[in-house]
């Protein structure tokens, strides 16, 4: 794809666009030192204190701030087309909307419809995004269909296009969801170009079936849409798929866990050795399910999302905690938003609800307030959770992630004790309803720097559309595929020499009319019971039943007199078995009828 020449204001490419960021904390993800940092054309060019700097640099006091890299979101949903509507935060006002929240660069999901092959979605999504991006962006692919031409295409994909990573769905049956010998030639497809493969993890079988029967009792509102995913519809898909990619050895990353039994799947296969890594989000880690039963429609309909947020209140302290030692990873929005006419496209029917919320603007923020500010986790694992752990899985560190010389000049000047209060009213998405309305957080980025450029100073953007660029993120990430091509190694089958047999062997006897084994212990084809054979000593074999409908009885036949049929009856009476006599009497109807 040709990439059309793209014209910035003539500051943007001023060769005075000099920065000193002076007398700050940098935060990387393993240490925290007092340190200048000096810009200059984009690039991180010194760190250290007494730095010769020449003339015509633009000084910017950091004092009692954090220095960090800018925010990375793996997971969003921009101008998606989805559920018969478009996702209204698009590559501009989505971008916009992170670089004010202190990320400087998305990860985007190309999703296109089933039959779609990955060149031609590609094409589309490079085609969207490149005039309208603010930060910089790099791509996820969607597998939602399989044939030869798809795998065909990944490796291209991967090659030529820039892109490592390859996410399938066991949800959405009919639509994007793909079956378990699908996964496993996916898995596979991935292991060999050296790509992670990410997965949507619920039942989409089941909730297509639990949809029917809610919609069948008349519960058509948003509470339905919980309703139908209990929490183990996404524990049962998640161990599911780490089992299934554990088969061929590929590397997996779960998308936007949102429960705790699917990180507890995941925690326990980590520490089985299983190479797989969650992604909690900021809806699952800010707020919970029980918005699903708000009287207000539009406020429910407002937190539907796939997987759902989940009633139990304290799981996003859970999930917090596992994000926190190092049990999941790090961390998305899957900012997908739908205004309240969108949503309404399911007011009868609680299937039809786009489903998707925000997130993108508030994830840093968010995990601060319920990381950081709570006690959890210290500044260094928050700069891991929300940039250098997924730039080290993406394969893009430390061009990313790390405030480093050589490194983007992607960089956050965060205030710890600053405090703001989040609201649809005054953030910067298009979207008209945000999920963590009226939340209060300490920590706030006072300073934002994209690519050398200051966008965010005194809660003012300046921001240019299309100035964000591409990243590839090429194949073999060493954070991800070091430990793979030990385990190749290691786990290799391996055939056990040994003298070959050179005893009897059985002769085993055909069925000469249907060419079959004969086997004793399995019930005929003409008939409905075993037919086990007698004892060592000759006798009958109790297992066998002493009746059968065809009218072959053991013991039983026609000529039995009514006189024996009545004694037989009065004898179960005696003996207290008269729950019997019904069905014995309709199997003696039966055998003579």
């Amino acid at each position: 794809m040709n990439t059309p020449l793209r014209k910035f204001p003539i500051h943007l490419k001023s060769a005075q666009n000099r920065l000193l960021l002076k007398g700050g904390q940098v935060v990387n993800d393993d240490l925290m030192v007092q340190a200048d940092v000096y810009i200059e054309d984009g690039i991180i060019r010194q760190v250290g204190s007494d730095l010769v700097i020449p003339g015509g640099t633009r000084s910017i006091d950091c004092r009692g701030k954090l220095v960090m890299p800018g925010g990375i979101d793996t997971h969003t949903h921009m101008e998606l087309p989805f559920m018969g509507t478009k996702s209204v935060d698009d590559f501009y006002w989505g971008t916009r909307a992170a670089l004010a929240g202190g990320t400087t660069m998305i990860m985007d999901f190309v999703l296109d419809s089933k039959g779609v092959l990955p060149l031609e979605a590609y094409n589309k999504w490079r085609e969207k995004a490149d005039p309208k991006v603010c930060c910089d962006y790099a791509l996820h692919m969607a597998i939602t269909w399989w044939s030869d031409k798809v795998k065909e295409e990944m490796a291209v994909i991967c090659k030529e296009k820039g892109i490592n990573s390859f996410k399938v769905f066991t949800a959405y049956k009919d639509v994007f969801m793909l079956r378990d010998d699908e996964l496993l030639k996916v898995f596979a497809a991935c292991k060999e170009l050296g790509s992670l493969a990410q997965v949507h993890a619920e039942n989409g079988d089941v909730i297509a079936e639990n949809c029917k029967k809610l919609l069948a009792l008349g519960i058509t509102g948003p509470e339905g849409h919980y309703m139908a995913r209990s929490e183990e519809v996404e524990e049962e898909a998640t161990h599911r798929c780490i089992m299934l990619a554990n088969q061929v050895n590929c590397p997996l990353y779960v998308v936007h866990v949102m429960s705790k039994g699917a990180a507890d799947s995941i925690r326990r296969a980590r520490s089985k050795g299983a190479v797989v890594w969650g992604e909690p989000i900021a809806a699952g880690l800010g707020t919970d399910g029980t918005h699903h039963f708000n009287s207000c429609w539009r406020h429910a309909a407002g937190h539907v999302m796939g997987p759902t947020l989940k009633e139990d209140p304290s799981t996003p302290g859970y999930l917090m905690d596992l994000l926190a030692n190092g049990d999941l990873e790090c961390t998305g929005s899957d900012n997908c938003t739908f205004n309240a006419d969108q949503k309404a496209l399911g007011k009868d029917d609680f299937t039809k609800i786009p489903n998707g919320v925000n997130g993108v603007e508030d994830r840093m923020s968010v995990i601060w307030e319920k990381g950081v500010h709570s006690g959890k986790m210290d500044p260094c694992r928050f700069v891991a959770v929300t940039s250098t752990n997924a730039a080290k899985l993406f394969n893009i560190y430390p061009r990313k992630g790390r405030i480093a010389v050589g490194s983007d000049a992607d960089v956050v000047i965060w205030d710890p004790t600053a405090m703001r209060t989040i609201s649809a009213a005054t953030h910067h998405q298009k979207v008209d309803f945000n999920i963590f309305e009226g939340m209060t957080c300490h920590g706030v980025p006072k300073i934002v720097i994209a690519n050398g450029r200051v966008v965010l100073e005194e809660k003012e953007l300046h921001v240019t559309q299309g100035a964000g660029r591409y990243i590839p993120t090429p194949c073999f990430s060493q954070y991800v595929y070091n430990r793979i091509q030990c385990r190749d190694v290691s786990r290799a089958p391996k055939k056990v020499e040994r003298e070959p047999y050179d005893g009897a062997i059985v002769e085993i006897k055909m069925d000469d009319k249907k060419g079959s084994v004969e086997n004793p212990i399995t019930a005929s084809r003409d008939s409905m019971f075993h037919s086990r054979p007698p004892t060592r000593g000759g006798g009958r074999n109790m297992h066998d039943s002493g009746f059968s409908i065809s009218g072959e009885s053991l013991h039983w036949n026609a000529a039995c007199t009514r006189e024996c049929k009545a004694l037989v009856i009065a004898i179960m009476r005696a003996v207290g078995c008269a729950s019997f006599i019904n069905d014995f009497c309709l199997v003696l109807m039966l055998s003579h009828s």
